[in-house]
């Protein structure tokens, strides 16, 4: 039976089945699947699985399918790339004007996370100011050409619109702590699978978890996946080139040599463009930042073999 990925819990799955519409509650069989990359979860929320009933209402999970889209983050404490959300039409990236305050370079982070879907980032508490640099850094994503829309869940300012842009579409929404996530996601959805929401923590302007694991939700033509709110976000890639497509604004300079990576390569256009602001300088030192915490990590094969061994 073909079906899909709607609940993860400790290599617990819930299986929605493409043939019966019914859900199952499923394992990988043998414990193991045989996945290629080496990542910390072989199955997320959105995956579509083959898998095999031994009963009712239990199956095993056989196959992970082709993903077609992906929003993945490194595991800094295993040293593993972890999948959170897969086969979403898009990812609706959420962040916050006040509390939390604005951080464009988790936002950076979290569009390099992504692949294969289109991006959309939502700005929610939207009745709070930003200051002159973080409305500029907002607007520069528009300029990028990411779609923008700012919202308010406490008075309900752009929900409409909001809602506009998430039917008929599998949307994963991945933000911060205490962005207001689970909010929008109770404006979104019945009550009846409401999810819990949490207050900021005043002294560090930071949130509290309240979604502890994917789950993918529906209402009409919404279809959600829900995912925890995270406080930092490490992008996952194992090469370096990969970074350059999470910046198109790059992709406008032809350099010296191909390849480059726009660090300290002679012959940069990239870094001459810095000097005449043609590229935002906080948006370069973001990705700057990026490539770094991509070099202090050990090589992949060592990350392999050190593990093999230890177990």
């Amino acid at each position: 039976m073909k079906g899909q990925i709607r609940r993860s819990i400790n290599n617990f799955y819930t299986v929605f089945s493409f043939e019966d519409g019914r859900t199952y509650s499923c394992r990988i069989k043998g414990k193991k699947l045989q996945i290629e990359n080496y990542e910390y979860n072989p199955i997320a929320v959105g995956d579509e699985v083959e898998f095999s009933l031994y009963s009712d209402t239990e199956g095993l999970v056989t196959e992970r399918l082709e993903r077609r889209s992906t929003f993945t983050r490194w595991n800094v404490k295993l040293e593993k790339n972890q999948t959170i959300a897969a086969n979403m039409d898009q990812v609706l990236i959420v962040c916050s004007a006040g509390i939390p305050p604005f951080r464009p370079r988790f936002l950076d982070r979290a569009i390099a996370c992504a692949k294969g879907c289109d991006i959309i980032l939502c700005m929610n508490k939207c009745d709070n100011l930003l200051s002159e640099f973080e409305f500029d850094r907002w607007a520069l994503y528009h300029s990028l050409g990411y779609r923008i829309i700012a919202v308010s869940a406490l008075t309900g300012e752009n929900i409409e619109d909001l809602r506009a842009l998430l039917r008929g579409k599998l949307t994963a929404l991945v933000g911060q702590s205490g962005v207001g996530k689970s909010t929008l996601v109770n404006l979104l959805i019945d009550p009846e699978v409401k999810q819990n929401t949490g207050d900021v923590n005043e002294k560090y302007s930071r949130g509290n978890h309240t979604t502890n694991h994917s789950i993918y939700l529906e209402r009409d033509d919404i279809r959600l996946i829900d995912t925890p709110g995270v406080r930092e976000i490490l992008v996952p890639y194992e090469e370096s080139e990969e970074l350059l497509s999470a910046f198109p604004e790059f992709d406008a300079f032809k350099c010296h040599y191909d390849g480059c990576l726009h660090l300290d390569e002679p012959g940069c256009k990239v870094k001459e463009a810095l000097e005449d602001e043609s590229i935002d300088l906080d948006r370069y030192e973001s990705y700057v930042r990026m490539q770094e915490s991509l070099r202090e990590r050990s090589p992949k094969w060592a990350r392999t073999h050190f593990r093999k061994n230890k177990q």
